[in-house]
Order: C-alpha cells, then sequence, then structure tokens
C-alpha cells in the first residue's frame, strides 16, 4: 500500500500564494510520474499540473504561468508552488502518483491523497 499525504491548504486572498506539499510512503520501488488535480464543488475533478521522473512538466491552461509544479525524488515528494491565485482556482488539490512497488516487472500502482481544501477568498 502507498499513502500519499497532502499538506500546505489554506485560504489565502487574491493575489496570494500558497505551496502545496504531498509525500508518498510506504512500498515504493519507483515513481514515473506524479500530479496535482483539483474538484471545486458542483464540478467534475481536473487535472492541474503533472511532472514525469526526468521532470518533464505539463499544466492546465488556466494555470499555466501560475502555478509551478516540482518534486523531490530522494524525498518521494511533489510539490506545487501556487502565485497569483484567483477565487477560481478554489477546490479541494488531490496528489495522485504513477508508479511501481517492488520492481519494473510488478504492475502499475496508482495512488491518490485524501486532499487538501485551497480557499481563495477575500
Amino acid at each position: 500500500q502507498v499513502q500519499l499525504v497532502e499538506s500546505g491548504g489554506g485560504l489565502v486572498q487574491p493575489g496570494g500564494s500558497l505551496r502545496l506539499s504531498c509525500v508518498a510512503s510506504g512500498r515504493i520501488f519507483s515513481i514515473a510520474a506524479m500530479g496535482w488535480y483539483r474538484q471545486a464543488p458542483g464540478k467534475q475533478r481536473e487535472a492541474v499540473a503533472g511532472i514525469a521522473s526526468g521532470g518533464v512538466t505539463n499544466y492546465a491552461d488556466s494555470v499555466k504561468g501560475r502555478f509551478t509544479i516540482s518534486r523531490d525524488n530522494a524525498k518521494n515528494t511533489v510539490y506545487l508552488q501556487m502565485n497569483s491565485l484567483k477565487p477560481e482556482d478554489t477546490a479541494v488539490y488531490y496528489c495522485n502518483v504513477f508508479g511501481k512497488r517492488v520492481s519494473n516487472d510488478d504492475p502499475p500502482f496508482i495512488s491518490w491523497g485524501q486532499g487538501t481544501q485551497v480557499t481563495v477568498s477575500s
């Protein structure tokens, strides 16, 4: 079992910044990709940003230029730096990890965090 623990959410004013963190623990052989998703009330969960093991990143158009995803492979941790936050960024943010538990011959696993609330409001 792989556990993900997110932190860093909270209440921030428009234009402010937050940094989310997600630590993966448990039996992990390798992590191919890590990412962040979000779900606002009444809306479907959407991808926000992702980062592959080699460092290649991708972002939703709505956050490009404002959010930055990074990872620390030694700590199995992924970060999301969120700047210039807008009220429409308000959502529960979820961490997602895709990898292998024991060896490259194993089937891949996908794990999700419990979510952390981000509220952007004055």
